[in-house]
């Protein structure tokens, strides 16, 4: 995939460590998502083809809870503590980090097909998000955690990931046809999510005030009570990805294809920007294999 805010890392085979057994406490504040009925998909024409927001068809969901905020660092690395889980990106030994995140040292092992600005560095992960020598902040979203670690993390506290249509339904917060959380315009400089500002991939001004992720509880929360379901970090739902997966989706309750090769992302992240990854959006969707890491790409979850 040639796409700017969520590269392959084409790595092939899982860690092969044991999935952790059910036992910690998830401490994320939860919403509720009231059952509903609603528009899935791009009513605006702003998405492209192989992404598949078309066509915009009803959705009817049960109520569900959802976390308010991506997982922290902090929610993770208590989940580390209590079950000794080790991320792919520390068993395949590194993780694929922006060009300008790079921290103090970092040794770079190869960079993305199509995506120069996005390198491959040893020992990034989770706890070190540029490289060995930076450290994450524990209030910001985990980051560098694959589908299979975010898989995990839900097994230890008794959670999911969310459907596609789940997180979409949560993001729209019952709003019909919004292009983003609190409305259809993206004002600036008040600038309502952490995306790029500036020339990318080259200059990034942080209008915003982040070059990076921000805390998981920054700016305003959408009217459901989610803080940044765009910008900031994507994050992983629970399906298998599909193009076409619209066009044939059920009513009630869509789990998603029943086969893939790539997990959903959902949301855009801190490197979004209009003149390439137009996917800050509600509608917005893209994709990732389940062992991929990146510095931009976290979750949230789900009720059972």
């Amino acid at each position: 995939m040639s796409e700017c805010c969520s590269p392959s890392s084409s790595r092939s085979g899982p860690s092969g460590i044991a999935m952790p057994t059910r036992s910690g406490d998830h401490l994320v504040p939860q919403v509720t998502v009231p059952a509903q009925t609603f528009a899935m998909g791009d009513a605006f024409g702003d998405g492209v083809r192989p992404d598949g927001e078309t066509p915009v068809h009803p959705v009817r969901i049960s109520s569900f809870a959802i976390d308010s905020t991506a997982v922290t660092v902090a929610d993770f690395r208590s989940f580390v503590a209590d079950s000794g889980y080790r991320t792919e990106a520390e068993a395949f030994g590194w993780s694929a980090v922006f060009h300008s995140a790079l921290s103090e040292g970092a040794e770079i092992v190869g960079s993305m097909a199509g995506t120069p600005w996005w390198l491959g560095v040893s020992g990034a992960d989770w706890a070190h998000p540029g490289g060995p020598s930076s450290t994450a902040l524990d209030d910001h979203p985990v980051v560098h955690v694959s589908w299979n670690d975010a898989q995990a993390y839900c097994t230890w506290a008794g959670r999911r990931l969310p459907t596609e249509a789940e997180w979409e339904c949560a993001a729209r917060a019952g709003h019909a046809s919004r292009r983003y959380p609190w409305g259809d315009e993206l004002p600036s400089p008040e600038w309502p999510c952490n995306i790029w500002q500036g020339t990318f991939p080259t200059d990034n001004t942080a209008d915003d005030g982040w070059v990076t992720t921000a805390p998981a509880r920054s700016y305003a929360p959408n009217d459901y009570g989610l803080y940044q379901p765009i910008g900031n970090v994507w994050e992983w739902c629970a399906d298998w990805f599909s193009p076409t997966y619209y066009s044939m989706s059920p009513v009630d309750n869509p789990p998603g294809p029943s086969l893939g090769a790539a997990r959903v992302i959902r949301g855009g992240s801190y490197l979004c920007h209009d003149s390439y990854c137009n996917r800050y959006r509600n509608a917005a969707r893209s994709s990732n294999t389940p062992d991929s890491s990146t510095g931009n790409t976290g979750f949230r979850t789900a009720s059972l």
